[in-house]
């Protein structure tokens, strides 16, 4: 009978989700989409729309990632083959997701930079836009190593 202490075919639970690839990047992750939210909401961009998306992209993103973490963390995947490839489609989703915020994000705060907007509030924008695309790559490396993980099942 095969071991479950190596990386293929094995969800880890408890502190075992914080020694392993890819799940030591749920902590980062949500860092981040926590930063993402407090430099988008401390500004004023003048198109209200763009940032209510991103907004809601950080706050679903980050909500999802909190329960997932939890579902990981209780061990109530079971080791089942169907959570690696939730896993998979979560945080694709979860990638796809922050690609389109950032790149939205990304094209408001360049408009903006003609407008009579303070310096604070463009290097608070530009941070923003920094942060969601670095959440998009944690996002989309996560994705790529689960995906690994889910083809070892």
């Amino acid at each position: 009978m095969a071991s479950n202490t190596g990386q293929s075919g094995f969800l880890p639970s408890g502190a075992a989700l914080f020694c392993t690839i890819p799940d030591i990047f749920y902590l980062v992750e949500l860092v981040f989409g926590g930063l993402v939210l407090c430099l988008v909401a401390s500004t004023k961009l003048a198109p209200n729309n763009p940032q209510a998306y991103v907004i809601s992209v950080t706050i679903f993103c980050f909500i999802m990632t909190f329960i997932w973490l939890i579902v990981f963390a209780t061990g109530s995947h079971r080791n089942k083959s169907s959570w690696a490839s939730a896993d998979v489609a979560c945080h694709g989703f979860a990638s796809l997701l922050y690609f389109s915020a950032s790149v939205l994000l990304a094209l408001v705060t360049i408009g903006i930079g003609t407008f009579n907007t303070s310096i604070i509030e463009y290097k608070l924008d530009v941070a923003a836009v920094v942060f969601a695309f670095l959440t998009t790559l944690l996002y989309t490396v996560h994705t790529i190593f689960s995906a690994l993980r889910w083809k070892s099942f």
